[in-house]
């Protein structure tokens, strides 16, 4: 099954080389560029992509508002949006993952991360660049007030695989650092996302960053 792919930013330069990259990777098409985030919003709207791969910072509409608008909690039949980025506001960060981005990569993430990410996203699964995981619990650490305890509470190891999702680890990894098997940490992971009402990795590692235990191992 080939992942149908739209690219938005506003360097003509960057835009051709995602596409030599994507284009080059197998089962993967791009089949749309925006130069900016409104035009990525409608032809998303139009085309409906397996994965929109949104800049931040774009004229007319940045990638936020643009992931809100295609990828945002009110938004009935959602997109993946995974979001790319030189990483220069440490913010955009965290607000793209409330906004409902399922992935983060950084622009020098490279092309086998970057496949990656856009065939989690088109599974329905997230990938966060593991830099960009690490900066984004550093940067936020006590800025903002935890949210909640939830209903209810996640056990020691459920809390211990989160913690590692929120450090930007696989599945394989996850396993390997708990020393359990990968169908227990899947076993562990759906369980952690039933408790928190999370829909992603990526609302996990929010949770995990809110609650302080994103740098626990």
């Amino acid at each position: 099954m080939t992942v149908r792919v739209l690219i938005a930013d506003d360097q003509d330069l960057v835009r051709t080389g995602l596409r030599m990259i994507l284009d080059a990777q197998p089962g993967v098409e791009v089949v749309a560029e925006a130069a900016d985030g409104a035009q990525a919003v409608t032809l998303a709207r139009e085309s409906r992509p397996d994965v929109c791969l949104l800049d931040i910072r774009m004229p007319v509409m940045d990638g936020l508002q643009a992931t809100r608008l295609l990828a945002g909690p009110d938004v009935s039949e959602p997109l993946p949006v995974v979001v790319i980025t030189t990483f220069d506001l440490d913010e955009y960060v965290y607000a793209a993952l409330r906004a409902g981005a399922r992935g983060f990569l950084l622009k020098d993430a490279g092309p086998a991360l970057l496949a990656e990410a856009v065939h989690a996203a088109a599974r329905g699964d997230a990938l966060i660049d593991p830099a960009v995981t690490v900066r984004l619990i550093a940067a936020f650490a006590g800025t903002e007030r935890p949210s909640a305890p939830p209903s209810r509470p996640l056990t020691e190891r459920e809390e211990a695989v989160v913690a590692l999702v929120a450090q930007g680890l696989g599945n394989t990894e996850i396993g390997a650092g708990l020393h359990i098997s990968l169908s227990t940490v899947k076993t562990h992971l759906a369980s952690a996302m039933t408790k928190l009402g999370a829909r992603n990795r990526v609302e996990l590692a929010i949770w995990a960053y809110e609650q302080g235990i994103g740098t626990r191992r």
